[in-house]
Protein backbone atom coordinates (compact mmCIF):
# COMPACT_ATOMS: atom_id res chain seq x y z
CA UNK A 1 0.00 0.00 0.00
CA UNK A 2 1.42 3.67 -0.88
CA UNK A 3 2.53 5.63 2.51
CA UNK A 4 3.26 8.61 0.50
CA UNK A 5 1.86 10.56 -2.26
CA UNK A 6 2.68 13.28 -4.59
CA UNK A 7 0.37 16.55 -4.77
CA UNK A 8 -1.26 15.47 -8.21
CA UNK A 9 -1.95 11.73 -6.79
CA UNK A 10 -3.03 13.73 -3.12
CA UNK A 11 -4.79 15.72 -5.82
CA UNK A 12 -6.79 12.89 -7.77
CA UNK A 13 -7.43 11.02 -4.23
CA UNK A 14 -9.13 14.04 -2.87
CA UNK A 15 -10.97 15.06 -6.57
CA UNK A 16 -9.52 18.46 -6.58
CA UNK A 17 -6.87 20.26 -8.44
CA UNK A 18 -3.32 20.08 -7.75
CA UNK A 19 -2.89 23.46 -7.29
CA UNK A 20 -5.47 23.14 -4.32
CA UNK A 21 -3.57 20.72 -2.90
CA UNK A 22 -0.44 22.91 -3.55
CA UNK A 23 -1.73 26.05 -1.68
CA UNK A 24 -3.00 23.62 1.35
CA UNK A 25 0.56 22.27 1.39
CA UNK A 26 1.94 25.60 1.50
CA UNK A 27 -0.46 27.27 4.14
CA UNK A 28 0.11 24.44 6.59
CA UNK A 29 -3.17 23.42 6.15
CA UNK A 30 -2.15 19.92 4.97
CA UNK A 31 1.09 18.77 6.16
CA UNK A 32 3.84 17.07 4.70
CA UNK A 33 7.63 17.01 3.39
CA UNK A 34 9.89 18.69 0.50
CA UNK A 35 12.33 16.16 -0.78
CA UNK A 36 15.48 17.02 0.31
CA UNK A 37 17.47 19.08 -2.66
CA UNK A 38 14.40 19.65 -4.59
CA UNK A 39 10.91 21.89 -4.74
CA UNK A 40 8.78 18.10 -4.87
CA UNK A 41 6.35 18.10 -2.03
CA UNK A 42 5.41 14.76 -0.33
CA UNK A 43 2.10 13.85 1.61
CA UNK A 44 2.11 10.61 4.05
CA UNK A 45 -0.61 9.14 3.86
CA UNK A 46 -1.87 9.49 7.85
CA UNK A 47 -1.34 13.34 7.13
CA UNK A 48 -3.29 12.90 3.52
CA UNK A 49 -6.22 10.83 5.71
CA UNK A 50 -6.42 13.69 8.49
CA UNK A 51 -6.79 16.37 6.15
CA UNK A 52 -9.82 14.91 3.84
CA UNK A 53 -11.37 13.69 7.04
CA UNK A 54 -10.61 17.59 8.38
CA UNK A 55 -12.31 19.21 5.42
CA UNK A 56 -15.42 16.63 4.60
CA UNK A 57 -13.82 14.68 1.40
CA UNK A 58 -14.24 10.83 1.67
CA UNK A 59 -11.67 8.70 2.63
CA UNK A 60 -12.85 5.83 0.53
CA UNK A 61 -10.66 6.30 -2.70
CA UNK A 62 -7.66 6.44 0.05
CA UNK A 63 -8.28 3.34 2.07
CA UNK A 64 -8.89 0.96 -0.84
CA UNK A 65 -5.61 2.88 -2.59
CA UNK A 66 -6.75 1.66 -6.34
CA UNK A 67 -7.10 3.08 -9.37
CA UNK A 68 -10.68 2.79 -10.93
CA UNK A 69 -10.52 1.19 -14.57
CA UNK A 70 -13.81 1.45 -16.72
CA UNK A 71 -13.42 -1.16 -19.78
CA UNK A 72 -15.27 -0.45 -22.53
CA UNK A 73 -16.08 -3.32 -25.44
CA UNK A 74 -18.71 -5.48 -26.85
CA UNK A 75 -15.82 -8.56 -27.06
CA UNK A 76 -16.91 -9.90 -23.62
CA UNK A 77 -13.98 -12.56 -23.78
CA UNK A 78 -11.68 -9.54 -24.15
CA UNK A 79 -13.18 -7.81 -21.13
CA UNK A 80 -13.08 -11.04 -18.77
CA UNK A 81 -9.41 -11.74 -19.86
CA UNK A 82 -8.35 -8.05 -19.04
CA UNK A 83 -10.73 -8.08 -16.07
CA UNK A 84 -8.82 -11.22 -14.72
CA UNK A 85 -5.39 -9.88 -14.76
CA UNK A 86 -6.35 -6.52 -13.95
CA UNK A 87 -8.32 -8.27 -10.58
CA UNK A 88 -5.12 -10.50 -10.01
CA UNK A 89 -2.65 -7.25 -10.03
CA UNK A 90 -4.77 -5.85 -7.02
CA UNK A 91 -3.83 -2.27 -7.68
CA UNK A 92 -7.15 -1.75 -9.93
CA UNK A 93 -11.14 -1.76 -9.32
CA UNK A 94 -12.61 -2.44 -12.39
CA UNK A 95 -15.92 -2.11 -13.75
CA UNK A 96 -16.63 -2.87 -17.49
CA UNK A 97 -19.54 -1.77 -20.16
CA UNK A 98 -20.24 -2.80 -23.67
CA UNK A 99 -21.57 -0.52 -25.03
CA UNK A 100 -21.19 3.77 -25.73
CA UNK A 101 -24.02 4.94 -23.61
CA UNK A 102 -23.19 2.91 -20.73
CA UNK A 103 -19.74 4.04 -21.33
CA UNK A 104 -21.43 7.77 -20.68
CA UNK A 105 -23.41 6.97 -17.82
CA UNK A 106 -20.29 5.04 -15.92
CA UNK A 107 -18.07 7.57 -16.34
CA UNK A 108 -20.27 9.95 -14.87
CA UNK A 109 -21.56 7.88 -11.79
CA UNK A 110 -18.20 5.89 -11.28
CA UNK A 111 -15.10 8.80 -12.23
CA UNK A 112 -12.59 6.35 -13.28
CA UNK A 113 -9.14 7.12 -13.30
CA UNK A 114 -8.40 5.16 -16.58
CA UNK A 115 -10.93 4.38 -19.75
CA UNK A 116 -10.12 1.29 -21.92
CA UNK A 117 -12.17 2.42 -24.70
CA UNK A 118 -12.98 -0.05 -27.99
CA UNK A 119 -13.14 2.45 -30.68
CA UNK A 120 -15.86 0.48 -32.43
CA UNK A 121 -18.31 0.04 -30.53
CA UNK A 122 -21.93 -0.87 -31.91
CA UNK A 123 -23.75 2.05 -30.71
CA UNK A 124 -21.22 4.69 -31.10
CA UNK A 125 -17.64 5.81 -32.47
CA UNK A 126 -14.62 5.73 -29.59
CA UNK A 127 -13.59 9.02 -30.76
CA UNK A 128 -17.41 10.36 -29.71
CA UNK A 129 -17.32 9.18 -26.46
CA UNK A 130 -13.09 10.66 -25.86
CA UNK A 131 -14.76 14.02 -26.98
CA UNK A 132 -17.69 13.89 -24.80
CA UNK A 133 -15.40 12.74 -21.61
CA UNK A 134 -12.90 15.75 -22.86
CA UNK A 135 -15.63 18.19 -23.31
CA UNK A 136 -17.15 17.59 -18.95
CA UNK A 137 -14.11 19.66 -17.46
CA UNK A 138 -14.78 17.60 -13.90
CA UNK A 139 -13.38 14.37 -15.94
CA UNK A 140 -9.84 16.78 -17.12
CA UNK A 141 -7.75 14.01 -14.99
CA UNK A 142 -9.43 11.20 -16.25
CA UNK A 143 -6.86 8.69 -18.44
CA UNK A 144 -8.02 6.96 -21.98
CA UNK A 145 -6.29 4.44 -24.04
CA UNK A 146 -7.36 3.66 -27.01
CA UNK A 147 -7.73 -0.30 -28.28
CA UNK A 148 -8.66 -1.71 -31.87
CA UNK A 149 -7.77 -3.52 -34.37
CA UNK A 150 -9.38 -1.49 -37.48
CA UNK A 151 -7.84 1.60 -36.82
CA UNK A 152 -5.40 3.04 -39.65
CA UNK A 153 -2.48 4.64 -38.47
CA UNK A 154 -3.78 8.65 -39.47
CA UNK A 155 -6.82 7.97 -37.35
CA UNK A 156 -4.70 7.23 -34.26
CA UNK A 157 -3.57 10.95 -34.54
CA UNK A 158 -7.30 11.55 -34.50
CA UNK A 159 -8.19 10.15 -31.85
CA UNK A 160 -5.94 11.49 -29.45
CA UNK A 161 -6.41 14.63 -30.68
CA UNK A 162 -10.25 14.04 -29.53
CA UNK A 163 -8.74 13.14 -26.38
CA UNK A 164 -7.13 9.99 -26.05
CA UNK A 165 -3.72 9.82 -24.16
CA UNK A 166 -2.56 6.39 -25.76
CA UNK A 167 -3.53 3.83 -28.53
CA UNK A 168 -2.99 0.30 -28.56
CA UNK A 169 -3.82 -2.00 -31.68
CA UNK A 170 -5.43 -5.32 -31.43
CA UNK A 171 -4.40 -8.06 -30.33
CA UNK A 172 -2.10 -7.17 -27.89
CA UNK A 173 -0.64 -8.19 -24.54
CA UNK A 174 -2.82 -7.51 -21.36
CA UNK A 175 0.79 -6.79 -19.77
CA UNK A 176 1.65 -3.94 -22.21
CA UNK A 177 -1.87 -2.74 -22.18
CA UNK A 178 -0.99 -2.61 -18.01
CA UNK A 179 2.49 -1.28 -18.81
CA UNK A 180 0.59 1.45 -20.38
CA UNK A 181 -2.05 2.04 -17.93
CA UNK A 182 0.68 2.48 -14.80
CA UNK A 183 2.60 5.39 -17.47
CA UNK A 184 -0.36 7.34 -17.56
CA UNK A 185 -1.51 6.77 -14.13
CA UNK A 186 1.96 7.16 -12.56
CA UNK A 187 1.97 3.86 -11.14
CA UNK A 188 5.16 1.67 -10.64
CA UNK A 189 4.76 -1.12 -13.19
CA UNK A 190 5.09 -4.43 -12.14
CA UNK A 191 7.49 -7.19 -14.24
CA UNK A 192 5.66 -10.36 -14.48
CA UNK A 193 7.12 -12.43 -11.80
Amino acid sequence: MKTVFTTGEAAKICKVSQQTIIRCFDSGQLKGFRVPGSRFRRIPREQLYSFMRDNGIPTDALESGKRKVLIVDDDQELVELIVDVLDKDGRFEVRSVNNGFDAGMMVKEYHPDLIVLDVMLPDINGKEVCQRVRTDKSMDDVRIICISGMVEEDKIEDLKASGANDFLHKPFEVETLIERMCGLLDIEAVTSR
